[in-house]
């Protein structure tokens, strides 16, 4: 998705001089598996054409190697993973960005086609779900609205107020715009959920996101299921010495709804996953203009479509599992996986499905919030995934899971010896989670700390904060945690422990490493 400025360049010419032949030899030698658990899958990296009917596969001997690093000796409350793949523990006495205006948790910058982050006028810019503070925090998804941040560019987060300095702007939308794209006007509640907002030189923003409504009875049961489009909506921003504002954004296209063909819709599953859209250009394909998301798999909710390639054990493993006991297990209820269409004109408002990248299919429900990142020739596809979300005998953080490949759409190789995992909670496997609202008490107490992250320029990664601590004695979140940094190298990441103080940087630090300036 993004990269740093100084290898840009050095990416471009690397990707506009190579050729399929000479990209494919730069895939790793598979991982090997550990004593116990099953080989990882072979994954080559080949690059395929993005309109090609191939999608990737994060197999369940993929993540069965997450639990191979996992200390089966970690005592109660320690952390059993690695710590290279470990986000450093955040303290509990964190600050609020909001100073108790709003709930803060899903954010992202303005930025360009290449992904890098801008500042407008000497001001950075973040866009982030928030709600009332009235609201209980878990309660806040039905009422998400996308609300915006400023503060002054340019100064170290050393220098900054711990809160990471920024002023509340408001809301993007005015009440009921974003409601007006749904057919059936009898919702019980409008929502805007995760996306992400692309700036251009003039100062036009287009702000590609998840419009929402819901259909609740007053009991709060469904009576129908709820209705989940990516949309656009177009404004423009201004700023001068006293701030940041925003016009236009008084109207919002439907771009795409689940077709059912490749991505599961309501009428298939009441619960299903289509959100979070973000857009980027290749510089293999520099007039087309694509979109990840996240998506299910198509098919009736408890189908038995699972298959042994979703399993991916080679032959002979003696750890391999049976597809119809895997089955069996209720795993066939998680089947995420990541989309990809491509803009049909240059303004970015028609749109057409491409088939998935990658599925996760009797692996993990969800693989939210997906970006391309690019590096040194590389495809690096990062998402999010849960503990709470992974298939009965796949077990994993909270945290961000990341793939490489040789373009968009690759045989993608699961990071960090095979296993996906690239940045996870401080977490115990040998215990259970419990809840955010209710950790249990053996749990590390950082098993919850972070939450919907957004890797930047750099190896950057920003998240907020959901729970610190265990039962009966956390803390609920609610704003931007710190920022942390991997660092990104073939088929490896790890935690950048000289960043920041002992691995953590700034709270809510999301730096821009570009600028624009517009006319008021």
């Amino acid at each position: 998705m993004v990269t740093t400025e100084h290898l840009r360049a050095a990416i471009v010419a690397t990707i506009a001089g190579a050729t399929a032949g000479a990209l494919l030899t730069l895939a790793p030698a598979p991982a090997q598996a550990v004593p116990g658990y099953p080989d990882p899958t072979v994954h080559s990296q080949r690059t395929h054409n993005p309109n090609a009917n191939y999608t990737s596969r994060w197999t369940r001997a993929d993540a069965r190697q997450i639990k191979a690093m996992s200390d089966p000796n970690a005592g109660p409350r320690e952390n059993s993973m690695p710590p290279a793949y470990t986000m450093p523990t955040v303290p509990q006495d964190f600050p609020d960005m909001s100073n108790g205006e709003v709930w803060v948790w899903d954010t992202w910058p303005l930025t360009d086609e290449r992904s890098n982050q801008y500042s407008v006028n000497g001001w950075e810019v973040i866009m982030s779900l928030v709600a009332d503070r009235g609201l209980g925090f878990d309660d806040r998804h039905v009422f998400a609205k996308i609300g915006y941040f400023y503060r002054p560019a340019g100064i170290p987060a050393d220098q900054r107020p711990r809160d990471g300095g920024w002023t509340y702007g408001g809301l993007v939308f005015d009440e009921g715009v974003t409601g007006q794209i749904f057919d059936d006007q009898s919702y019980s509640h409008q929502t805007q959920w995760s996306g992400s907002a692309r700036v251009f030189p003039d100062g036009q923003i287009k702000l590609f996101f998840t419009d929402v409504a819901f259909y609740r009875n007053p009991d709060g049961t469904d009576r129908k299921p709820y209705d989940a489009r990516i949309a656009l909506s177009q404004g423009r921003i201004h700023a001068d010495q006293d701030g940041v504002w925003f016009t236009g954004f008084n109207r919002v296209r439907d771009l795409l709804q689940a077709d059912g063909q490749w991505y599961q819709t309501g009428a298939q599953n009441p619960f299903y996953n289509f959100r979070d859209p973000f857009t980027f250009q290749d510089p293999r394909y520099p007039n087309k203009t694509f979109m990840v998301f996240e998506g299910n798999s198509a098919g009736q909710r408890g189908s038995r479509s699972c298959t042994n390639q979703d399993l991916g054990y080679r032959p002979g493993d003696p750890h391999a599992e049976d597809l119809e006991t895997v089955m069996d297990t209720g795993a066939i209820l998680q089947m995420a996986n990541i989309g990809l269409a491509v803009a049909d004109n240059r303004q970015l408002t028609k749109w057409h499905f491409l088939p998935p990248i990658l599925s996760a299919n009797c692996v993990t429900d969800q693989t939210e919030r997906p970006q391309i990142y690019l590096q040194g020739g590389k495809y690096y596809l990062f998402t999010i995934s849960h503990r709470g979300t992974f298939a009965s005998g796949i077990d994993g953080p909270e945290g961000v899971y990341g793939f490489v490949g040789n373009g968009i759409r690759s045989d993608y190789q699961p990071l960090n010896r095979g296993s996906g995992l690239a940045l996870g909670n401080p977490t115990n496997l040998n215990y259970a989670a419990g809840n955010p609202f209710d950790p249990d008490f053996n749990q590390h107490p950082g098993a919850f700390q972070a939450y919907s992250h957004y890797v930047m320029p750099g190896g950057l990664v920003q998240s907020f904060i959901d729970t610190i601590g265990t039962k009966n004695n956390f803390r609920r979140g609610g704003t931007l945690g710190p920022t942390v940094k991997i660092n990104i190298r073939g088929a490896t990441t790890a935690v950048d422990y000289n960043y920041g103080a002992n691995g953590l940087g700034g709270y809510a630090d999301i730096p821009a490493n570009r600028a624009i300036t517009i006319s008021r």
